[in-house]
């Protein structure tokens, strides 16, 4: 019975926090709208969601260590339900901000959280049941585009407002209370001890390897390139093409369609060709979908939702990798690579808004509606270059491995 517990917390912690994260697609515009907000302002905000994730890398696994992983779990279910509501009653942008900066320090700690645990349940197979933990992520991905679109249009009991992007907030991040209730009930692993010197010698290790870093540039510019898309591709449809908003959100849930099915049928692929071949491969193809939609142009709109077959892996592989190479001490693994992926998420955000502002800037004689459509393309062709610089990275480290005689 404790196994359906763990794999509940896990299972159940993947929708909710894919939930979380993609219900924004739909509502920016909205909030754009509302608070009179330009893309540069917009990128600001996405990179201090990505800084709050980073403050709550730094912490969660000490955390763990220190109270342990059940409580940890359950403080981030909670915090990022404080969230939801945090953004509900936010009044402006400022508000608005601080909301989601909380927010994301939920998210932060709930992945970090979902992580050990995960490498701590799933000894044998690792690529396969870390991808198909992540298929959860994606399945609630899938419909979260959709249901926030249709839930902004629902119409309160007893007046003709309707529910907006507040109280659809308010609603989905309600939903994270949900797996605090496996978490009270299950009997959560321990990693084995480790004593304070082979604690403090491990991060040291880490700091000297190039393989380390070689990893974390792998999973920052992965886990850019996936992001971004589930933040921008609603809303560059809609400015660049005119797409109505259920039109955009209906391609952004293909994506996320792509992407779970991805790492469902693909997933067990990875543990039979390896980690570092397998990421290569799959984020050039990435790249390759994303740039090649923007060349095709409206026709080739599709591409954009294809781009996740390739990008969907990415993240739950490199888990794998890092619980395979670091068995002793994965949680320091995880935490060192996440917290350097989410310094490299912020300034990821920030240079997609201001490169989308900046290139709009310089073109404004083209016209608002030219230069706007020059500025989006930019940003997006930002994305895709970040999935092809994972496979450049990613190819440094396959030779590199190889070349010491470890395989992955």
């Amino acid at each position: 019975m404790n196994e359906i517990w763990l794999l509940s917390i896990v299972f159940g912690g993947f929708l909710v926090f894919g939930l979380s994260e993609n219900v924004k697609g739909p509502a920016i515009p909205r909030m754009q709208l509302d608070f009179g907000l330009n893309e540069g302002q917009l990128g600001l905000m996405l990179a201090l969601n990505s800084l709050g994730y980073l403050v709550a890398c730094s912490f969660t696994s000490f955390l763990a260590d220190r109270v342990g992983i059940k409580a940890t779990s359950i403080a981030a279910f909670v915090s990022m339900a404080a969230g939801g509501v945090l953004i509900g009653i936010s009044n402006g942008f400022q508000a608005l901000t601080a909301s989601y900066f909380f927010m994301y320090i939920g998210n932060g700690m709930l992945e970090i959280a979902l992580a050990i645990l995960a490498a701590r349940i799933f000894v044998k197979n690792t690529g396969f049941l870390m991808n198909l933990a992540h298929f959860f992520y994606g399945l609630s991905s899938i419909v979260a585009p959709i249901a926030a679109a249709s839930m902004m249009g629902w119409r309160l009991p007893g007046g003709d407002a309707a529910l907006g992007w507040r109280g659809m907030y308010v609603i989905v991040l309600m939903l994270s209370l949900l797996p605090v209730i496996p978490a009270l009930l299950g009997r959560l692993p321990v990693e084995p001890a480790h004593d304070e010197a082979e604690e403090r010698i491990s991060y040291s290790k880490l700091m000297r390897d190039p393989v380390a870093w070689l990893i974390v540039l792998v999973l920052t510019s992965g886990v850019i390139s996936e992001l971004s898309i589930g933040s921008w591709l609603a809303n560059f449809l809609e400015k660049a093409y005119d797409w109505s908003p259920t039109d955009a959100s209906g391609m952004l849930s293909a994506f996320f369609l792509c992407f779970t099915l991805a790492r469902l049928l693909i997933g067990p692929l990875t543990d039979r060709f390896g980690y570092t071949l397998s990421i290569m491969v799959l984020s050039l193809s990435s790249g390759i979908c994303s740039i090649a939609a923007l060349f095709a142009g409206e026709s080739g709109a599709m591409l954009f939702a294809l781009a996740g077959v390739g990008i969907a892996p990415i993240y739950p592989t490199v888990m794998a990798l890092l619980a395979k190479r670091y068995p002793r001490g994965t949680g320091t693994a995880i935490t060192f690579t996440v917290t350097l992926m989410g310094i490299g998420s912020v300034l990821g955000n920030l240079a997609i808004g201001g490169l989308i502002e900046g290139v709009r800037n310089l073109y404004a004689g083209r016209g608002e509606r030219a230069s706007q459509v020059l500025g989006l393309q930019a940003g997006y062709g930002f994305i895709g270059a970040m999935a092809l610089l994972c496979t450049a990275a990613c190819l440094v480290l396959y030779f590199y491995l190889r070349k010491r005689g470890e395989r992955y």
